[in-house]
Parts: structure tokens; sequence; C-alpha cells
């Protein structure tokens, strides 16, 4: 697949997505949605992935929404803003958690508006410390999408998410690690190299059993604790009979590094 507004390559078991527009500080256009959904949708049909890293190139992550871009321009009449994140963005988060794998975020720069919240759909983020998160929402009149209002009470408390959502500070990479928004903030020069060796875990690593464990944790959300405890039962049930429980057992009873096959 040729693409122009994302970078994308499958290689050793990890895709690599990256947000390709750095002259307008990776901010969404059609044409960048459209070609995201499509490495998606090849991620999702190739069984050699185990892992997704998502990053931006260039100085930023993401701006979010590209203002001039025709999705959002006003030509004289209002543009319907429902329309563009209910076609666009509210499938993108589902699709990055629906995922079968583990999904790794790495924010190498400012995260604003949608690419704010983004990061907040993958599994595991990190940020270099020199990156920020940034709800500029309210300064255009609107709410945090992209799940930002779910996502940022159930990560920061109401507190914090209302300071965030309503006022539109910059949230730095080392607050978002203290307060829980991401995993952990990295020095600049160290974000690359973090990123790709828990991708090369992530990689070897039984992949089945890790899609399940993040389904479970977030269904957890909307759960009675019966309910989770059934919904635990059935996926040990299955994750009993895979290829990597055997493998597993099977290396730890012989003292070996186990070799998982994600299945």
């Amino acid at each position: 697949m040729n693409f122009t507004h994302i970078l994308f390559s499958i290689q050793d078991g990890i895709a690599h997505l990256t947000l390709n527009r750095p002259d307008k500080l990776n901010s969404f256009n059609v044409a960048m949605h459209l070609e995201i959904q499509a490495a998606l949708a090849a991620i999702r049909a190739d069984e050699r992935v185990r892992v997704m890293v998502l990053t931006g190139a260039g100085r930023g992550f993401c701006a979010g929404q590209d203002l001039s871009d025709r999705a959002v321009n006003n030509e004289g009449s209002a543009p319907d803003l429902g329309a563009s994140v209910e076609k666009y963005y509210s499938p993108l988060v589902l699709a990055l958690r629906a995922l079968p794998m583990p999904v790794i975020c790495a924010v190498n720069g400012v995260a604003a508006g949608a690419g704010a919240n983004l990061p907040l759909a993958c599994d595991i983020v990190l940020a270099a410390r020199s990156a920020s998160f940034v709800e500029v929402f309210c300064k255009l009149g609107l709410i945090p999408d992209t799940g930002g209002t779910y996502f940022l009470p159930r990560a920061l408390g109401t507190a914090r998410a209302m300071g965030a959502a309503m006022l539109g500070g910059k949230i730095t990479a080392e607050q978002a690690e203290q307060w829980g928004l991401i995993w952990r903030c990295v020095d600049d020069d160290q974000l690359v190299a973090e990123t790709m060796t828990m991708a090369r875990h992530f990689a070897q690593a039984p992949t089945k059993g890790l899609a399940f464990t993040k389904q479970a944790i977030y269904a957890s959300a909307q759960h009675t604790l019966e309910q989770q405890l059934s919904l635990e039962t059935g996926m040990m049930r299955e994750l009993g009979h895979s290829q990597d429980y055997r493998e597993g057992v099977a290396a730890f009873i012989e003292k070996r590094a186990a070799q998982f096959v994600g299945k």
C-alpha cells in the first residue's frame, strides 16, 4: 500500500504506524483518516502482527483536527462536526481498542485536541519528556472528543478531568505520568529505544492472552463484579486450550525460555 499522510510497515511481528504530516504537526484531515483505516484493516488481516506502535513524524505527535480541512471548514453554513466525529474519530478509537494485540503509543511531542486523546485509546503510552497533552477544545467552544470525555475522568478522576477539559492548560509528560494518564515519561533521546524494546517484548509474548487481558480490563468499567468474574471464567477456559499456555507451562517446567507463537 502506498500512503501519503502516514508511514506504515510491518516487520518482525511489529506494525509501525506513523502520522506523517509534520508540516501540519500531523493534524488530521480526511485523507489521513482514510489511510489509517486502511492500515488498521491490514493489521487486523495479518496474523503475523503481534504488536502495533503508533507515533508521529517530526517535532509533534498530533495537533488534532486540521481546521483548514474541508471536513470542518465553514463555507457559509455551519459544519456538521458530529458527522466528522461519527465517521472518523469514533471508529478510530474503537478500532484501536478492538485490535487483538497490544497497541503502544509513543508521544514524541505536543499532543493537542484529538491528538491528546488518541493516545488514551491505546494500551500503553510512552511520552518524551518534552511532550505535552493539551485539551484545546474548550478554546473553540467544543467538548473533548476522540473519547476524551470517557478517558479523562477514568484516568484522572473528576477534578483533574474537569480542569484539563475546561481550562485547556498544558499537561506535561511528567505530570501525565504522575497523574496516571500515561504509563511512562522517558528522556527524549530514549523514546525510540524504549518503545522498540517494549515492542520487541510484545512481539515474542503470548499475544492471545494479552488480547484477552486488554479486553477484560476495558470491559470491567461496564461490569459488575459477578459479570467480570464470569468473563474471566470464560476467557481462562479458552486460553487454557491455547498453544501459548501449553508452551508456557512446558517452558516453566523445563526451566527454559518460552517460545510463544501468539495463538
